[in-house]
Formats: structure tokens, sequence, C-alpha cells
């Protein structure tokens, strides 16, 4: 763990670099003008350089494929910009991966494991909330937003993330359950032939299949004597991938929607608002459920949990943060790439470094539901060049 400790702390580090990074991008003529600007401090003054500066980039908010607006920076190499914003990406969400399993595989002194996957996700949303309200104090809040469907957006999307929480929390492998998320392209599939009448090629159905099938392999191909994937967390891992197809549906509403009004929301316009809603929901819920007071008794009784759950929530902050760094300089499918390839170096990481021992047959399944992921990203990359 001291290695993702480190990567913990030059994540934090990045990520106080990444508003001096967006605010202070501008051309040559604007830097003068700054720099000549006696009240350069006032707060005031800081978001309207911010706004003037805005580029219009796409964006692929995480869990949909929405489009937004970002400050394009310069300066910088641009292999320097990857590496910081590919890094960050790295970082963050490799060590946000670590920490979720540490925390559903956490036992108390008491014999008890961290269940309250609803209260989880509060903490988690609340973080985002600050940072993303952070990003709109420097560059300013979009009018007139149709906050109705961020609602609807906002409580997929934690239902989706929660789902995934409780399929870990009752015994569902990390790995398992990363593998399974990559196909989320099988809800959107579905829904698609069934209510939009769309058409796949051969060779989307075999990525999908890839997916599919090398999840399935994994789940069965662990060794003798260890642990299993349970019914329930199966059953969770499904429903969680319903929600994310439910979330793309509403968000391309979203999108339509934010077109009809004439309004173009920016990166932290959605960070901000789509958390605040996931937050509002992960709150009714749990307290309906009583996840919220028995979270807050079980972090009170195992104190050494509280840091872990402190560092998943900035990590999740972080790695979005990051995400939108690296589509204001980069085109979205470098970004596309980047967290493709993360899921896929999260799974090897957890099963090196959290006990994990899966079969020959189990290896044989990893390496099908990786041969998928790449090609359904290379088919991708295919696509944006054929487009060009």
């Amino acid at each position: 763990m001291i290695f993702f400790d480190k990567l913990f702390v030059t994540t934090l580090l990045a990520l106080s670099c990444i508003s001096d990074v967006m605010v202070n991008s501008s051309s040559a003529g604007n830097a003068a003008i700054i720099r000549k600007n006696s009240e350069i401090s006032s707060p005031a003054f800081l978001r309207k350089a911010a706004l003037t500066r805005n580029e219009q980039l796409p964006l692929s908010i995480i869990g949909g494929s929405d489009t937004a607006t970002m400050s394009k920076s310069t300066g910088l190499p641009e292999s320097v910009k990857l590496i910081f914003g590919a890094g960050g990406i790295y970082a963050a969400f490799l060590y946000y991966g670590s920490l979720q399993e540490d925390v559903f595989r956490f036992v108390g002194a008491d014999g008890t494991s961290f269940k309250q996957a609803w209260f989880l996700q509060v903490l988690e949303a609340f973080a985002n909330v600050i940072v993303g309200g952070l990003g709109l104090y420097l560059t300013g809040m979009t009018k007139n937003m149709p906050l109705k469907m961020f609602a609807i957006s906002g409580a997929s999307q934690v239902s989706a993330k929660a789902f995934t929480s409780l399929a870990l929390a009752n015994g569902l492998s990390f790995p398992v359950a990363t593998l399974a998320k990559s196909g989320k392209m099988v809800p959107v599939m579905v829904g698609s032939l069934l209510l939009g009448g769309a058409s796949y090629s051969v060779r989307e159905y075999l990525q999908v299949a890839a997916i599919i099938g090398g999840t399935a392999i994994v789940s069965m191909g662990k060794k003798k004597g260890s642990a299993g994937n349970s019914v329930l967390g199966v059953a969770f891992i499904v429903l969680s991938l319903v929600m994310d197809g439910v979330v793309g549906g509403f968000q391309k509403k979203l999108k339509a929607e934010t077109a009809a009004v004439g309004v173009k929301p920016k990166p932290y316009d959605f960070m901000f608002w789509t958390n605040m809603f996931m937050c509002l929901t992960a709150i009714v819920i749990s307290f309906g459920l009583g996840e919220f007071t028995s979270g807050f008794a079980y972090l009170t009784a195992n104190p050494e949990i509280m840091s872990k759950i402190a560092k998943f929530s900035v990590c999740s902050a972080a790695g979005q943060s990051f995400i939108f760094y690296t589509i204001a300089n980069f085109d979205p499918l470098v970004c596309t790439t980047v967290t493709t390839t993360r899921k896929i170096f999260s799974v090897l990481l957890s099963i090196f470094l959290k006990g994990h021992v899966l079969s020959l047959q189990g290896w044989g399944g990893i390496a099908l539901a990786v041969c998928g992921i790449l090609a359904e990203m290379q088919n991708k990359l295919a696509g944006k060049v054929k487009a060009h």
C-alpha cells in the first residue's frame, strides 16, 4: 500500500495544480493584460477572466456522452499535458479502485464488514460537489440549466454506482465487477435494439460477447479454496449495468434540453449539478434504509476505515477533474483510451496485490475480456479516423 499512498499524494498535488492550469491558461495577450491588472487577486476578476477564455470542446461526462465547454490551456508542451492528464487519471482511479475494494473487504474488530453502500455514495458525491463548486466559483455558473433532467440523471448515476458497491459488499470480487462494468455497451445495445430499432455490426456483437464471456469465465475460474462470487453480488452488478443504460438515455435527453433552451454547460456545471442531485438522492435513500445512521456508527466504531473512505472520495473528485483537463487539451477519444486501459490495469493490480487466485481458466477469461475491451476501443478510434 506504500505505492498507492505515494500515488495518492501525487494525486492531491496534481489536483491543486489543475485549477491554476485551467484558470491561468490564456493567450499571450490575455496574460499581459492580467499582469497589468492591479486587481488580479480579486475572485470576481478571476471568474471574469476564466469566462472570457472558454473555448467550445466536446466532453464525455462519466457514464454518458454529453457535451460541455472547457477552457483549452496553452503554453505547456503537448507531451507534458498528456503525461499530466493521463497520469492524473491513472493515479486517481487506480487508487480509487484499490480503496473501494479495501473498504468492502474491511473487517472491524467485532467481525463486521462495511455494507452501507448508499452512505458511501453520500460521502463520495459530497466530495465531488465541493470540487465542482470550487470549479464554478472560478469559471462562473451557467444560468437557466434544466435542473429537472440533471436531477433524473444524477439519481440514475448514483443508483448505478451504489449497485456496483452493493455487488462488492455482497461478495462479488473486484476484478469480476470491473470487467462486468466494462460491458456497459450491453444495456445500451439491448435498449437500442428493442426501442430504437438500431442495428449493429457482427464485430460489435463479438466485442460485447467477448467481454461478457470473459467476465463469466473469470467468475467461474477461481482456484479451489478461494472466495467465490455470490449470486446476490452478480444480481447487483447486473442492476448496475441496467442503470448504466438508463443513465445513457437520460443524458441524451439532458443534452437535447440544454440545446433547446440555448445553454452550453461547462464541465464544472455538469460535475456540480449532477453530483449535487446524486448526493441528495443518496441521502434520501440512505436515511430511508437506515444506512446513514448505521454507516456513521460504523465509522465511529472503526475509525481506521475513515481514512480509506476519505481518500476514496477525494480520488473520485480528483479523477473527474483530470478527465476534464485531458478532454480540454486532447480529443475525447484520448481520454477514452486512458480510462479504458485504466480499467484493465485496475483488474491486474487487484489480482496481484489483493490476493485473488485465478486458475488457468480464469486467466483465459481475463484475456478474452481484455481483447473485447481493446477491440471496442480500437473500433472507436478507427471510427474517429474515418470521420475525419
